[in-house]
């Protein structure tokens, strides 16, 4: 069974909101001495995920 992708654009922004709120969860879970496992993947992740170009048009192409 292939397994489903989903992406997700942000903007710089949210980019660092998303990536203080995991790291926020994985202190959360150290200090309770839980693992972190699948919040470092996460993290990772997110911080490694690659930015895409927008295509613009220019002033003078029809819409």
């Amino acid at each position: 069974m292939k397994e489903e992708e989903r992406i997700l654009c942000l903007d710089y922004y949210e980019h660092g909101i998303v990536v203080h709120a995991l790291n926020a969860l994985r202190n959360d879970l150290i200090g309770e001495k839980r693992p972190t496992d699948a919040v470092d993947d996460l993290l990772l992740k997110t911080i490694e995920a690659p930015y895409q170009k927008h295509k613009r048009r220019s002033h003078h192409e029809a819409r």
